[in-house]
């Protein structure tokens, strides 16, 4: 059996923690139980008090703690399938998290988010890209990566479907630092060509977007840039269900642009292109503009779905915690009569 995140198995550890600190517990209560008297007379004093119950839950509860630390691990089991050499290239994906992406991908200030209209752009992207390595790097004023570069396509959609705007907890546009950390998570390997992929809607706050994507450029990496929003303008939601939007200090509500001007400048300074994700083509003009670059030999592994054994631990994990809400940490009625249970 194989793992797909080994180094999660490390949270394994703190069972043996968890169950110190727990046994502890259980001696101080007896300590203190004994300032009132001899254990032996409290005993009869406390006739649904159990010995073992309470060692039998959280032995259930360790039990399902492990299995789910397991889950997370992503075990895999079974036939894997054979090791392809395919052509393609790195592909890493910067996705703009800032408050901003949360305003009308169109003219309607109603109309669907840019955060989603970015995840429907890159979950296409995604399934045209079966032959390339992918990663995924989130960012506001700060960057970071979500996903290292892989071949595991199933991770990546998981991962974003799970991107929002709370990721990030410092606000701006720094597509500058994005594009960095993008540079430096690419593999070693200097022989396959790379691309970075700027999801944005170039509201840009920070002044080295450009020279970050000209520092691309002169290692051979392409920057392209896609553009998400209206050139219209459209308001930032806080509460899309009550219809309030981000204020300034005026009162009066900010409205975001799609800055086209600047993502242009970006794409151009990177090698690149840009392309306006409005539009129904987007995907299939970037792929079209990815297929320009020289493909290298890059190395897959991939593992069919029945070789995936998380599943497996999650109902391990269910069945116990279930078990465990049925033990009562007292003595159980119809046994009260087994002396195994009274001592």
């Amino acid at each position: 059996m194989t793992f797909a995140y080994p180094y999660l198995l490390y949270l394994l550890f703190l069972l043996p923690v968890i169950f110190g600190l727990w046994y502890w517990g259980r001696l101080s209560r007896k300590a203190r139980l004994r300032r009132y008297g001899n254990p032996a007379h409290l005993n009869h004093l406390m006739p649904e008090a159990s010995k073992y119950m309470p060692a039998v839950k959280i032995t259930l509860e360790l039990l399902a703690l492990a299995a789910l630390i397991i889950a997370v691990a992503r075990p895999r089991a079974g036939e894997k399938e054979e090791v392809e050499n395919t052509s393609g290239i790195e592909v890493m994906i910067a996705f703009d998290v800032s408050r901003s992406m949360l305003a009308s991908s169109t003219d309607d200030p109603n109309g669907v988010s840019r955060l989603q209209r970015a995840k429907y752009i890159l979950n296409r992207l995604i399934d045209k890209l079966d032959n390339d390595n992918v990663g995924l790097i989130v960012f506001a004023g700060e960057a970071y990566t979500q996903l290292p570069i892989t071949t595991d396509f199933l991770s990546a959609r998981m991962y974003l479907d799970e991107i929002s705007t709370d990721m990030v907890p410092t606000q701006g546009t720094a597509i500058g630092t994005a594009i960095n950390m993008s540079i430096n998570s690419f593999s070693t390997d200097e022989e396959i060509n790379k691309a970075i992929i700027v999801i944005t809607d170039g509201e840009n706050h920070e002044g080295d977007a450009m020279e970050m994507a000209k520092y691309a450029k002169s290692l051979g990496i392409e920057v392209d840039v896609i553009g998400v929003g209206s050139l219209k303008g459209a308001p930032i939601p806080i509460d899309a269900k009550k219809g309030e939007f981000l204020k300034d200090a005026s009162g009066t509500p900010v409205t975001t642009y799609l800055n086209e001007a600047m993502a242009k400048e970006i794409a151009e300074a990177g090698g690149g292109t840009y392309i306006n994700g409005s539009g129904n083509k987007a995907v299939d003009n970037l792929i079209e503009q990815l297929d320009k670059i020289k493909k290298s030999d890059l190395r897959h592994v991939s593992y069919k779905a029945s070789a995936e054994q998380f599943p497996v631990f999650v109902w391990i994990a269910i069945i116990l915690l279930v078990t465990d809400l049925c033990v009562l940490p007292r003595k159980i009625g119809w046994l009260r009569k087994f002396t195994f249970f009274s001592k």
